[in-house]
């Protein structure tokens, strides 16, 4: 293992690192160039454990010890050591969660093949929120989602946000981007789903009727923080369905919403 001492937060060898927290460029930037970035040790470890490569690591000096073993786990992948202020400049932030790495892109995964052995998925249209995004994969890891299905205009789950909310369970979830939407709605029926849309609706079932059809097959479809699901899509799925609320409340938010859902309708196990 090399460790590589930064002097200047103008070295090029760490271009991966600039202006991270610029939202906008590195949306773009990230995916086209087929890596993300992993912050804090945990996210890190657990982005590794999935089987993911590091390009670099990027750390403060201290952090060195508790990172040793990744480390010495990747000799060949550079390890730049800098100051706080430097690493500070670089980014855009003070690091204070370990480290970061650039990590490899992993390759899109096939639908057909993760639907395929999937019993509960989550469909998500349009949420721009990282928050939110990461929530909802944490959500999803805990309680019983198989997948995640994202609509092209959803945010990304690598970035940075999304995944440090989500505790690094974005690596533990399977999700694809469709290329279609709504389009390929078409290929959950074909595979035996039931699609049920959260939406306030005449028609909409409640939660704890979704849950007592005990469906096979189920994909849950929630909507944009904002507007909610675009009337395309709910003329596309099979059923409608409402969290009953009191207190006034008519909505709660996307990534609350998921994990009551998440939980009602859990595969029943036996």
């Amino acid at each position: 293992m090399s460790l590589l001492y930064l002097s200047t937060a103008t070295d090029p060898r760490v271009a991966d690192y600039t202006n991270l927290t610029d939202t906008a460029l590195r949306r773009r930037r990230e995916p086209e160039e087929g890596m993300y970035i992993a912050e804090s040790s945990k996210v890190l470890r657990r982005a590794l454990d999935a089987g993911h490569r590091p390009r670099s690591f990027f750390l403060a000096e201290k952090w060195i010890p508790d990172l040793q073993d990744l480390l010495d786990r990747y000799p060949d992948v550079p390890a730049y050591v800098g100051s706080a202020e430097v690493l500070e400049e670089i980014t855009g932030f003070h690091l204070h969660r370990g480290a970061l790495a650039a990590m490899e892109r992993p390759a899109p995964l096939e639908l057909a093949p993760l639907l395929a052995s999937a019993r509960r998925v989550a469909v998500l249209e349009d949420i721009v929120d990282h928050t939110n995004i990461g929530a909802i994969f944490r959500s999803a890891a805990a309680l019983g989602v198989d997948a995640v299905l994202i609509s092209p205009r959803c945010a990304d789950p690598l970035y940075r946000r999304a995944i440090r909310v989500s505790m690094g369970t974005v690596f533990q979830v399977p999700w694809v981007r469709l290329a279609e939407w709504p389009g390929q709605l078409s290929m959950l029926h074909d595979a035996g789903f039931v699609t049920a849309a959260l939406a306030l609706t005449e028609e909409s079932l409640t939660l704890d009727q979704l849950s007592a059809r005990r469906d096979e097959r189920l994909a849950l479809v929630l909507g944009t923080e904002g507007d909610g699901l675009a009337d395309g899509t709910l003329s596309a799925v099979d059923l409608t369905v409402r969290i009953p609320m009191s207190g006034g409340v008519d909505s709660l938010n996307v990534a609350a919403a998921s994990a009551v859902a998440f939980w009602e309708c859990r595969p029943q196990q036996g």
